[in-house]
């Protein structure tokens, strides 16, 4: 009867054991994956419905959007770091229309949290060349909506803004954290 005990134990530990393993090599494939070729840069292949969020967001609704003109998708790091990018070309929007929209602040008047944000999603230059330089802009024709901003403490450590320039018809949208 012990022997049977044992035996009936040393199998279901080798079972056990087999199932162990198996689990080991999924997981740490999965992550060998995902950080390396699955995990790429996409670059001007977003669709329309792709960036439709951008202006549910902000309430300017999908209905406007024209066409995609360039997009930045970064691979995601181990630590959850990214930066997403879209220029989209819309149809109408007018200054009155932001003015009198709840949520959206003119880059001339903005709170020091935004300002920050605004500040720190501006540096990515070498990223997404075609992503306008805020300082060059003229600040009292662009608008911002913050959808959210995350901080430690006070300073931004990962934003996603959308940019809207009426004059322009362009809406710009940057999703970032480090």
């Amino acid at each position: 009867m012990k022997d049977k005990i044992k035996r009936i134990g040393k199998n279901a530990l080798a079972i056990w054991g087999g199932i162990s393993l198996i689990g080991i090599i999924l997981i740490l494939g999965y992550l060998a994956y995902s950080m390396t070729i699955g995990n790429k840069t996409v670059e001007n292949e977003a669709t329309k419905s792709d960036v439709r969020f951008v202006l549910n967001w902000c309430g300017l609704g999908d209905q406007r959007i024209k066409k995609v003109t360039n997009s930045y998708q970064s691979g995601r790091s181990f630590t959850g770091d990214y930066l997403d990018a879209y220029a989209i070309d819309i149809s109408e929007v007018t200054q009155e229309e932001l003015k009198n929209k709840n949520g959206f602040y003119r880059l001339d008047s903005l709170p020091q949290v935004l300002n920050d944000a605004v500040k720190m999603a501006s540096g990515w230059q070498h990223e997404i060349p075609w992503f306008p330089r805020l300082e060059n802009l003229k600040k009292d024709d662009v608008y911002v909506y913050p959808w959210s901003i995350y901080c430690n403490g006070i300073t931004p450590s990962g934003a996603e803004l959308i940019f809207v320039i009426p004059k322009d018809k362009k809406v710009y949208y940057i999703g970032t954290k480090m």
